[in-house]
């Protein structure tokens, strides 16, 4: 037995024409027989089967898919081959395109953009301003949300939140109970996880191990620019330092900053100063290989 038909309304967007369809059956929690849902192109958009629906004024269109208990509603966009199933919901203004898939609990909502080949599933939520493209993964009880990014291979998973105007990309992972928030990026190989806390303007990235908030300091308004000095442990390089243009090992950080500054200026001994906190923080562990001459 059919769960739906098509009302007869039609609307022209972007060329596609689009459906309105009712419900025939009710449909628990979600649309009652008789009730008017949302817009597809055919019936390849919205399964017969189980729950699945499509209300408010959202939009199914293309090659996408909505199946399972899966809901699409308010002004939400989905299309491409993008698939949204299980007990998946987008809604808002969310847009769900390409070869991107929604599934499980998860939820994309606000004006938040999943696309490429990316993937939200379990009880993920990506809402706000949020996009999550490329082949990146959020999974788990993550939260990407704000003006937030994670592209590339990026994984985020566990309980982690990206938010801000963060960015995640790359083959990074952010997990565990890790925030990842402001201007922060993460990148490379980077491994952000336990309860670590990656802020600011903070960049992590090559081989950063930051499993702790033990594992990364940061330290703002230094120097003549005012600039952002992070450190963090890495698994090649033991501790990496990131300071403007400077990327480095702690020794050639100190190297550096007596090139630059001098030991006897202000700002020579306050960035030493800053180098021996920071070897004072920072314990590499014995399991890091670090190459030779790093």
């Amino acid at each position: 037995m059919k769960k739906y038909e098509f009302t007869g309304e039609t609307k022209q967007y972007f060329g596609i024409t689009l459906r309105q369809i009712r419900a025939l059956i009710t449909i628990a929690g979600v649309a009652t027989s008789g009730d008017v849902g949302g817009w597809i192109g055919d019936e390849r958009h919205l399964s017969q089967e189980g729950d699945a629906w499509v209300s408010g004024d959202a939009q199914v269109s293309g090659n996408a898919q909505v199946s399972g208990d899966a809901q699409v509603s308010g002004n939400a966009q989905v299309y491409g081959n993008a698939q949204v199933s299980g007990d998946a919901r987008v809604y808002g203004n969310a847009q769900v395109y390409g070869n991107a898939q929604v599934s499980g609990n998860a939820q994309v909502s606000g004006d938040a953009w999943v696309y490429g080949d990316a993937q939200v599933y379990g009880n993920a939520q990506v809402y706000g301003d949020a996009w999550v493209s490329g082949n990146a993964q959020v999974s788990g009880n993550a939260r990407v949300y704000g003006n937030a990014q994670v592209s590339g291979n990026a994984q985020v998973s566990g309980d982690a939140w990206v938010s801000g105007d963060a960015q995640v990309y790359d083959d990074a992972q952010v997990s565990g109970d890790a925030r990842v928030y402001d201007d922060a990026w993460v990148s490379s190989n980077a491994w952000v996880s336990g309860n670590a806390r990656v802020y600011g303007d903070a960049q992590v990235y090559g081989n950063a191990w930051v499993e702790s908030a033990e594992a990364i300091c940061t330290f703002s308004g230094f120097g003549s620019q005012y600039r952002t000095t992070t450190a963090f442990l890495d698994k090649e390089l033991g501790i990496r330092i990131v300071c403007g243009c400077f990327t480095g090992t702690l020794c050639q950080f100190r190297k550096q900053i007596i090139k630059t500054h001098g030991e006897d200026s202000k700002n020579g001994k306050l960035y030493l100063g800053m180098a021996d906190m920071i070897e004072f923080r920072l314990e590499v562990p014995a399991s890091f290989e670090i190459k030779e001459g790093k």
